[in-house]
């Protein structure tokens, strides 16, 4: 059987379909990545507002044992104003990782897109190669044909002359 001619397209396809499959592959471990990042610092704000209030529980506990006063109420406000704070810069980081889960969800999308897109160009050169097999076989089984009916010809030719 001769050489298939778009070989080397059939090979450039097939290792296309293979980076797609690892990038595709590459995005969905970004985004598992990305998701346990959102989730840590979630269970980071929970535990933090959580502990806030025992904080700020023990910390009045405290300065009443001292018998601290409005000056003590100030610092445990201030306290817990701190807490607060650090609270809502976890939120921000929160909302930022939300942001890059979504731009990571986007990224798998697209490289679903490309995967399925290399798979659809590689299944179409497969076709055309299986077609084009499907074409020598018959030209091929033609041409036999063709010689084998030749051969009889000439052998009932030249049992004729005898």
């Amino acid at each position: 059987m001769p050489a298939y001619r778009l070989e080397t397209l059939l090979e450039m396809r097939s290792r296309a379909k293979e980076e797609a499959e690892r990038a595709f592959s590459d995005a969905i471990k970004a985004l598992e990545k990305e998701k346990a990042e959102l989730q840590r610092l979630i269970d980071d704000l929970e535990r933090r507002k959580r502990e806030r209030k025992e904080k700020v529980a023990a910390y009045f506990k405290e300065i009443m044992a001292k018998g601290a006063g409005i000056n003590g109420l100030n610092m445990m406000s201030r306290f817990e104003d701190r807490l607060k704070d650090e609270e809502a810069q976890v939120a921000l980081e929160v909302d930022r990782q939300r942001e890059a889960v979504k731009v990571a969800e986007r990224l798998v999308e697209q490289r679903r897109r490309e995967m399925a897109e290399a798979a659809k160009e590689l299944k179409a050169i497969e076709k055309h190669k299986e077609t084009w097999q499907k074409q020598v076989r018959a030209e091929r089984q033609q041409r036999e044909e063709l010689n084998q009916e030749e051969i009889g010809n000439a052998l009932f030719l030249a049992r004729q002359r005898k």
